[in-house]
């Protein structure tokens, strides 16, 4: 496991110093003509790519939504926190014991979105939430080695990038990383912790942190990272100037719609796609019936 996170041996790669300002001045340049009507901030995550990349009509219907917690969802947030725990725990607590500080901490925390839903739990909600989230922390713990300090580990790290004087806002936060550039050298891992099966759309949340983390530094990661909780398995992808490319590509093309649907500058489009499942609009959308249709078939 840890020479897949760190390879040791094998060179990192050096970067312009120039790096950093070349990615914002593209990145500003492309989205200058459909943010010049803005008069408040945009905020963009990796959600908000995803979403309004895959079918702009359910980015609109999300993004106007409220978020309703399940245990279902509570799952992966409750198990980013004992992780995030255990990272900076000087002892060898057993999993449940994390379990347990990350509920009463979440639940304790005014600012946590989550906080509400676990102060209703029912003791049988509770108990299934607590056993769910058991499970994913006791594989990452046995699977995982203890990170040391010396490895810089940071764990729920935000990362943000304020383009073309702030009306333009890009922002995540990262589960784990691992090591820090020295100078022009990369020598950051940055890892995303997935709770669920594999999905083309983590390559592109990775891509997404990679630059951020370049705004950020100017200097990217050299490697990023997906680890999947339930299977103990992990995706890793080299960081080169294609990837960070590919990540200004995909940026600036979602960043442009968000805006554009943001503003009213035109309806939202509809693209069937397997989110149609558990998308808000599936009853009353042509698409989500295309879809279903689609997959009848096949």
């Amino acid at each position: 496991m840890l020479a897949l996170l760190r390879d040791g041996d094998h060179p990192r790669p050096d970067v312009e110093p120039t790096l950093r300002d070349d990615l914002r001045r593209s990145l500003e340049h492309a989205l200058r003509p459909v943010a010049e009507g803005l008069t408040a901030p945009v905020f963009v995550g990796k959600a908000a790519l995803g979403r309004v990349l895959a079918c702009e009509a359910h980015h609109v219907a999300e993004a106007g939504a409220y978020f309703e917690w399940s245990i279902a969802s509570a799952r992966g947030t409750v198990a980013h926190k004992a992780i995030q725990l255990s990272v900076g725990r000087s002892d060898r607590p057993v999993p449940l014991r994390l379990v347990d500080d990350a509920l009463d901490r979440l639940a304790d925390d005014p600012n946590a979105r989550i906080a509400d839903f676990l102060l209703g739990l029912s003791d049988a909600d509770r108990a299934e939430l607590r056993g769910d989230v058991n499970d994913l922390v006791a594989g990452f713990l046995e699977l995982w080695p203890p990170l040391q300090p010396g490895w810089r580990p940071q764990t729920e790290s935000p990362r943000r990038a304020e383009l073309l004087g702030g009306m333009v806002v890009l922002s995540g936060k990262v589960d784990l990383t691992l090591g820090s550039p020295v100078g022009t050298q990369a020598g950051r891992v940055v890892v995303d912790l997935k709770s669920g099966g594999r999905h083309g759309g983590h390559v592109d949340d990775l891509r997404f942190y990679a630059l951020l983390d370049t705004l950020r530094v100017g200097v990217p990661p050299f490697r990023l990272v997906s680890y999947y909780l339930d299977s103990g398995t992990l995706a890793c992808e080299e960081v080169t100037e294609d990837v960070l490319e590919a990540a200004v590509r995909r940026t600036v093309a979602a960043t442009r719609k968000i805006v554009e649907l943001t503003t009213g500058l035109r309806s939202p489009a509809v693209t069937p796609n397997p989110a149609c499942r558990w998308c808000r609009l599936r009853q009353e959308c042509d698409g989500a019936a295309a879809w279903e249709a689609s997959s009848t078939d096949e």
